[in-house]
């Protein structure tokens, strides 16, 4: 599939999606159309086992938006061109594999929302995170005010947002945005053993435990606790399951295979 803003490849079951927009990988329309494309694949590949989410070069991971777009948005285009990148982004967060961002820069406005989408956040120690939309009159559109805190929490979501604060590694990790960051030249390589790893667990276990953690906070205890109890029993009755218990016995690295 021929595309000009994000780059796709895959090897040994591990993809990886880099975000390719000089100079500081801005979001446009047409990027968001060759997500959307590529999103299409990946759900259909039975062979993926884990994705990794990073921006081309060392300045940025995502830098926010394309002013020159934004400038042009009215109540209209705001409300359906942020639905379709919501979209898009909801695709990632709800992708069956584990998704690594590895978030190599700065990461804002729709960049820290497309992080915000991924199973789990690791950076670079010059790596920074901003939600800044409300320096341009705006607020963010692409999932900040709802996946930030839930992430860190309602009072540091709402300094980020309302000071307009761009923060830096160290207090990201703090913050428990990232869980991990690592010097600059060694990122690459460390995100991409963190996806080794999760691509060696068992695909269905990965799936159940996804869904139930992203559903977490849409429902009450009650339900969420009967909803993993369900999707536990579904994963016992699995061949991975058996699998996972006699390599445990036997002393041997599991063979899982999604069945």
């Amino acid at each position: 599939m021929k595309t000009t803003y994000v780059v796709y490849e895959k090897k040994d079951s591990i993809g990886r999606l880099t975000i390719q927009h000089p100079p500081m990988n801005t979001l446009c329309d047409e990027m968001v159309s060759e997500l959307d494309r590529l999103l299409s694949t990946m759900e259909n590949d039975g062979d993926l086992k884990a994705l990794v989410i990073t921006g081309a070069g060392d300045r940025a991971f995502m830098a926010g938006a394309d002013i020159g777009e934004l400038k042009q948005r009215n109540f209209k285009l705001g409300r359906s061109q942020t639905k379709r990148r919501q979209d898009v982004y909801n695709r990632i967060s709800h992708l069956q594999v584990p998704t690594v961002a590895a978030v190599n820069g700065y990461a804002l406005g729709a960049g820290l929302e497309l992080a915000l989408c991924c199973s789990i956040r690791v950076a670079s120690e010059k790596a920074k995170f901003g939600a800044p939309e409300i320096n341009l009159g705006i607020i963010p559109g692409d999932g900040a005010t709802q996946r930030l805190p839930r992430i860190v929490g309602l009072g540091r979501a709402m300094h980020l947002v309302l000071t307009a604060e761009i923060i830096n590694a160290a207090d990201a990790l703090q913050y428990g945005l990232v869980t991990k960051v690592f010097p600059s030249g060694d990122l690459e390589a460390e995100s991409q053993n963190l996806a080794k790893t999760l691509a060696k667990r068992a695909p269905l276990a990965l799936m159940y435990a996804k869904d139930a953690l992203n559903n977490a906070f849409d429902m009450s205890l009650s339900a969420g606790l009967t909803m993993e109890s369900y999707l536990h029993a579904l994963a016992c009755a699995s061949g991975d399951k058996n699998e996972g218990v006699a390599a445990f016995l036997e002393k041997r690295e599991p063979v899982f295979r999604g069945e």
